[in-house]
């Protein structure tokens, strides 16, 4: 109980740093020609990149979903 309130706190601080947002839930982007991609529970978005990230990656572009 302990060390998941220690990673919610550093989650919710996360947020309070200078201009990024932290986007929790499963998200991937798109898949290169060798089915390569990115994908993360957490994601850490500048403010200035929030309004396209939901565009570039998001839970549709998973390829195990």
């Amino acid at each position: 109980m302990k060390t998941l309130s220690i990673i919610s706190l550093l989650l919710l601080l996360t947020n309070c740093s200078g201009g990024s947002i932290a986007k929790i839930g499963k998200r991937c982007t798109i898949a290169d020609a060798n089915q390569l991609q990115e994908s993360s529970y957490v994601w850490i978005v500048s403010k200035e990149a929030q309004k396209d990230f939901d565009k570039r990656i998001n839970k549709s572009n998973c390829l195990d979903s």
